[in-house]
């Protein structure tokens, strides 16, 4: 029988989903997980499925493989390697999101004017953000779909210590120290890009500087508290 954290873990990753489905940062793909708040060694993820569509109990308990604990036949994602990898690789992460935005798409395409916090409520931007190139580790003839555990350490390698990282035609991954927090650094970093890509088209972009994406970066809590709490009213209504 599970613990009430696992249930209310579950419910979050549901409520999660709902949440980006509504912003239109996910659609028919993308998907969210959590580290196991028992088993740090573990993670949670629905199986493939459309997010809009994902319940309590279509959440399944994975390994740091990226394989399921029990195998039941499941049908699982195929790039469930996102997110095995990067928890792996960053004990801090608590909460994976990758998404397919198309802003965040357009963005990781053109390397002359690379995604940055242009507004207050994306300090975790920074002064700009990697970016993944799977040619880089699988040449040019992929499907650009993070398929193994080679591809999602390398896509973790890119991370490094950010918050984001952008991946060239295909989308872009969110971490965080909390499902909250992951889930407000992908609808902000769409919403980021969609203001940097407009005001390009109007001139000369000032975007924040290193110190002034720090200071903003410090009432993150306060503004992921706020934005959850609304946005789940919202999507519970």
């Amino acid at each position: 029988m599970e613990s009430d954290a696992v249930a209310a873990l579950k419910s979050s990753i549901v409520l999660a989903n709902h949440i980006l489905l509504h912003h239109q940062v996910l659609d028919g793909f993308g998907h969210v997980s959590a580290r196991h708040p028992e088993r740090p060694d573990r993670f949670l993820l629905a199986k493939r499925m459309a997010p809009g569509l994902v319940t309590e109990g279509d959440i399944l308990d994975f390994g740091l493989d990226g394989e399921p604990a029990e195998d039941g036949g499941e049908p699982t994602f195929l790039e469930r390697f996102i997110h095995s990898e990067l928890y792996k690789a960053r004990p801090d992460v608590q909460a994976v999101v990758h998404s397919h935005a198309p802003t965040m798409v357009a963005v990781g395409l053109v390397r002359e004017n690379p995604l940055r916090a242009v507004c207050h409520t994306c300090g975790f931007l920074g002064t700009g953000v990697p970016l993944f190139e799977i040619r880089d580790t699988a040449g040019d003839a992929t499907n650009l779909l993070i398929t193994n555990r080679a591809l999602g350490a390398a896509l973790a390698d890119s991370l490094g210590d950010a918050a984001i990282v952008l991946m060239r035609g295909h989308g872009f991954t969110a971490i965080g120290p909390s499902v909250a927090h992951a889930v407000y650094r992908a609808v902000y970093a769409e919403i980021n890009a969609r203001i940097q890509t407009g005001a390009a088209q109007l001139g000369t972009i000032v975007p924040m500087t290193r110190a002034e994406a720090d200071a903003a970066e410090e009432t993150a809590d306060l503004q992921v508290e706020r934005n959850w709490a609304f946005w789940r009213d919202l999507v519970q209504a």
